[in-house]
């Protein structure tokens, strides 16, 4: 959409690089204070840091932020949590990492605090409207990630159980799966929460979404091209992106083009052409 490229360029300075690295290290703070001490964890989180949407509207605002020191796949035996904990830490780390690198800092800067916010107004429509006060963690803000990753990456094998290689794309199935089964039999604060955060990640991909390839000329410009590209050598591409890497090869819906302002033959996708840093010839 033109308002949120429009967004983008005016704002892109303010984004925070390596957003997900001080997640990480959020969720680390989280888990190590449980390691030390379960029961006060516990009780400071449930107290002072957690969702909670009768302390937001009574001015506890920071409950929007400090709900994140809730670490990836805490399970409930100690074990468990500390070994499967540390592994979440190490995966989401590079899951953010990736998104970051494709779709630059700043739109996965406003993905991520748009799933916060997305899980701050599920906790305070729990209150106005059922009356109940809803403990949310950052569950479905880490699946939003892992689903957003298999959708741009859907054959990227991950080893479950360490042992076998499963692709992201039937991983995210699965997870759809047991999003229906919450939706279905769940509480009235899991059909909440999962309809926010499936609403901010197809808002978020709505704002981000280039819908001039389905005019009619767009149309038949890339069907001359897969005319043109079947008589190339095999392997060899027309375009590659200065910052990604990715090539006309990665998908068809992908654009690419030069920059005016950089100093040299650089030429980027549609989601590096206003966030790249512009490259003088002094810098090379």
């Amino acid at each position: 959409m033109k308002f949120f490229y429009a967004f983008e360029r005016k704002y892109s300075r303010y984004a925070i690089p390596n957003l997900m690295y001080y997640i990480v290290i959020l969720y680390a703070v989280g888990l190590a204070v449980y390691v030390v001490n379960p029961m006060m964890y516990w009780r400071i989180y449930g107290n002072y840091l957690c969702l909670d949407g009768r302390a937001i509207l009574h001015g506890q605002i920071w409950r929007l932020a400090t709900f994140l020191i809730f670490p990836p796949s805490f399970g409930s035996f100690r074990f468990t949590s500390i070994f499967f904990g540390i592994i979440a830490l190490f995966m989401y780390h590079s899951l953010g990492q990736t998104l970051e690198s494709v779709w630059g800092s700043f739109r996965f800067n406003v993905f991520f605090f748009m799933g916060m916010l997305a899980q701050g107004l599920a906790c305070l429509l729990g209150y106005l409207i059922f009356k109940q006060d809803w403990m949310l963690t950052t569950g479905f803000l880490n699946s939003s990630i892992f689903l957003a990753f298999a959708m741009y990456f859907p054959d990227v094998q991950f080893l479950l159980f360490f042992v076998l290689p499963v692709k992201a794309k039937w991983l995210a199935v699965a997870e759809c799966a047991v999003y229906l089964y919450s939706f279905v039999f769940g509480t009235n604060a899991d059909r909440c929460e999962l309809l926010v955060s499936l609403a901010n990640i197809l808002l978020f991909f709505l704002m981000t979404r280039n819908y001039k390839r389905y005019a009619p000329g767009e149309i038949k410009r890339k069907k001359q091209f897969k005319k043109e590209i079947k008589i190339m050598p095999k392997g060899s591409t027309r375009h590659r992106c200065a910052v990604c890497g990715r090539t006309e090869l990665d998908g068809v819906e992908l654009e690419f083009r030069y920059c005016s302002k950089c100093e040299g033959n650089y030429e980027y996708c549609q989601d590096h052409l206003y966030t790249h840093k512009h490259v003088k010839k002094d810098e090379e």
